[in-house]
């Protein structure tokens, strides 16, 4: 209801500041509250992403990562959490309640989504710099922004992370390194 009275208060001030401009049209049109809404959507990545840290540590549990993906008035915030032996479906239950809770409370997504919290999986994603060291000697996938010689996708035994670098036992190239900031994507291949 609140958020109702905003958007009417807000067309009424706008109605009255753009009396003969388009705004005045848009707010009189069908398509005004879509208008809106496009333009006063904006997550605060940061809040959310302190809260997401702060339940994972308090539940002794690894935020591997989470993303928003979706159109910004009907998303999904998708949380990847893990811990030593697997994460179980209550931990994920209890961090999806947990995180919903106090996002609600917190008032910090405007409209519907949808919470997914789970393991990262089998082929897990690789996203921090510790991960590349945590995972050495696994088999791994990954894409960079910039090609190297000619290609962006790898596959091959990580070495480590050298400095700035990832270090790959590339298939078909041997050893390269390849810089952090430019991976784009990267995953564990599970090797069956």
């Amino acid at each position: 209801m609140r958020r109702l009275d905003s958007l009417r208060y807000l067309a009424s001030y706008l109605r009255l500041q753009c009396r003969d401009g388009i705004m005045f049209s848009l707010l009189e049109e069908w398509a005004w509250p879509t208008f809106f809404l496009g333009i006063m959507i904006e997550l605060d990545r940061e809040a959310i992403g302190k809260i997401i840290e702060r339940i994972a540590a308090r539940e002794r549990l690894e935020l591997v990562h989470w993303e928003a993906v979706g159109p910004p008035n009907n998303f999904v915030l998708r949380i990847y959490i893990d811990k030593p032996g697997g994460v179980s479906h209550g931990d994920c239950e209890l961090v999806s309640n947990q995180v919903g809770a106090l996002l609600d409370v917190e008032d910090l997504i405007p409209n519907r989504y949808i919470l997914e919290v789970s393991s990262p999986g089998i082929e897990r994603g690789l996203y921090k710099k510790a991960d590349y060291q945590r995972f050495a000697g696994s088999r791994v996938k990954l894409r960079i922004s910039e090609p190297l010689d000619g290609q962006r996708n790898f596959r091959g035994k990580l070495i480590g992370l050298v400095g700035e670098n990832v270090s790959l036992d590339a298939d078909g190239r041997g050893p390269i390194e390849i810089p952090f900031d430019q991976i784009v994507k990267a995953n564990i291949e599970y090797e069956f």
